[in-house]
């Protein structure tokens, strides 16, 4: 069996990322931060909303490619926060973390 090459970045998928990473984005900056390392938490904060920020601007350039690649950059530095400890989610559907 082989799989469907998928070689394009079509409307849908792209809406798609942008609408979970913009979820994401959202209940970070409304979660509770680890005080202890609060400098840190701001910073991966502050690197998800430049990573998501360039995907809307390569999004209106129809650069898709880039728009993917950022967003996606945008969610990892999210997670990677969540699932340190920075940021206090409990979704499991955005995140590595557990509920």
């Amino acid at each position: 069996m082989t799989s469907k090459k998928i070689n394009i970045v079509c409307d849908a998928r792209l809406n798609k990322y942008f609408s979970i990473t913009g979820e994401a984005l959202e209940m970070v900056k409304k979660s509770e931060m680890d005080q202890e390392r609060i400098n840190e938490a701001k910073d991966f904060l502050d690197m998800a909303s430049r990573y998501y920020e360039d995907a809307k601007h390569f999004k209106g350039k129809n650069n898709y490619v880039l728009a993917f690649g950022a967003l996606n950059y945008a969610h990892g530095w999210l997670d990677a926060g969540a699932r340190i400890g920075l940021f206090k989610v409990k979704d499991s559907r955005l995140f590595t973390v557990d509920d």
